[in-house]
């Protein structure tokens, strides 16, 4: 599951506008705590990218995201720092789109090459 780049980036910009849903419009408490559940677990899912990658400092940030929102314990924030908080956190997935990108794998140097690590075909 967390290996799937398409699901990755796709958890990623979901959070993204979640948050951006969650900044601008005062819904209902059945709709928000939906929307929180999405952004715990998209920011779990970031973190456990992260943390294959290994990029510790994006999977403590996350992780702080998903405790943030976490449904089961949340925080309660004022209307005027929940505001700065998810632009913080808008910011921060969508950041993690480039910061987290795969590399592409390199292919196995033969011993008859001249150029080894060259890219795979």
């Amino acid at each position: 599951m967390f290996t799937n780049p398409r699901f990755s980036k796709i958890m990623k910009f979901a959070c993204a506008g979640a948050l951006l849903l969650m900044t601008f419009w005062l819904a209902s408490p059945l709709v928000q705590l939906l929307l929180e559940m999405l952004v715990c677990v998209g920011a779990i899912t970031v973190a456990m990218e992260a943390i294959s990658r290994p990029k510790y400092i994006w999977a403590a940030g996350f992780a702080s995201i998903a405790v943030t929102f976490n449904p089961a314990i949340p925080v309660t924030l004022s209307r005027k720092v929940f505001v700065w908080v998810d632009m913080v956190c808008i910011v921060a997935f969508l950041l993690s789109v480039a910061a987290l990108k795969r590399r592409p794998v390199l292919s196995i140097p033969s011993i008859t090459d001249r150029t080894p690590g060259s890219e795979s075909l």
